[in-house]
């Protein structure tokens, strides 16, 4: 026993003050540790109430689009059919959108295997049926028609009439049938070599006769290079409303 007690050497007599120390070391890494593990769980959690919100709203915006998508496709083609189709269901938030469209007398296929006409008037009608989800104050339209042939852009400028209600379109166009349909036009043109015209024209709906607004002449730079001339068309302002 003497031996024992010899081996273990002299008494530590700041044993006490150490292990209190130690303690409140010990006592203050593991709040950090369970705050940290406590906010783990809340992040976790925050994170999977995102996940299911996000859920809910893509799919009933996606069925919403996927039912406006139908009737403006059919309205824009006279006909057919249309329809939105994700690619992988398993996650509708990290999943692709196909478009499959079947214009008047052809077979359901996807938009690959169409025209640049049908293209168009197909991602026309994707436009159109987002839209009625959510307008917005104003849209810019840049061309658009020039794949169109005259059936297709009589439908075209009709739809756009109907949605001039809820936005304000503004439309680049070359097409004499989009000009027509249009209230205010703006055209610039290149008469002489570096001097640049600008004409507008606004259409009294009352009388329906056309009130042609005096040129505007722009000196252009030298460098200029003289060009076809364009024209945009522009559909009054209205305040947007979900139809």
């Amino acid at each position: 026993m003497r031996e024992r007690l010899n081996s273990m050497g002299a008494v530590n007599l700041v044993a006490i003050e150490e292990y209190a120390a130690l303690k409140e070391r010990h006592d203050f890494l593991k709040t950090q540790s369970d705050d940290l593990w406590k906010s783990k769980e809340d992040l976790v959690k925050a994170i999977e109430e995102i996940n299911q919100t996000s859920l809910q709203l893509f799919k009933d915006t996606f069925d919403q689009i996927r039912k406006n998508f139908k009737f403006t496709f059919e309205k824009l083609f006279g006909g057919g059919e249309a329809d939105l189709q994700l690619v992988e269901t398993e996650d509708p938030l990290d999943s692709g959108v196909e478009i499959v469209a079947r214009p008047p007398g052809t077979k359901l296929r996807s938009i690959s295997l169409l025209s640049g006409g049908q293209k168009t008037m197909t991602a026309l009608s994707l436009l159109f049926a987002i839209y009625m989800v959510k307008p917005s104050p104003f849209c810019v339209l840049d061309e658009l028609d020039a794949p169109l042939d005259d059936a297709n852009i009589g439908r075209f400028t009709a739809m756009l009439r109907d949605f001039t209600r809820y936005s304000q379109f503004l439309v680049v166009t070359h097409n004499k049938r989009t000009i027509a349909s249009a209230q205010t036009i703006y055209g610039v043109t290149m008469q002489e070599r570096g001097v640049t015209r600008l004409v507008s024209m606004r259409l009294d709906t009352e009388t329906g006769e056309a009130i042609v607004h005096a040129p505007t002449t722009v000196p252009a730079p030298e460098t200029q290079t003289v060009s076809a001339p364009q024209t945009a068309t522009e559909a009054p302002a209205s305040t947007p409303a979900p139809l």
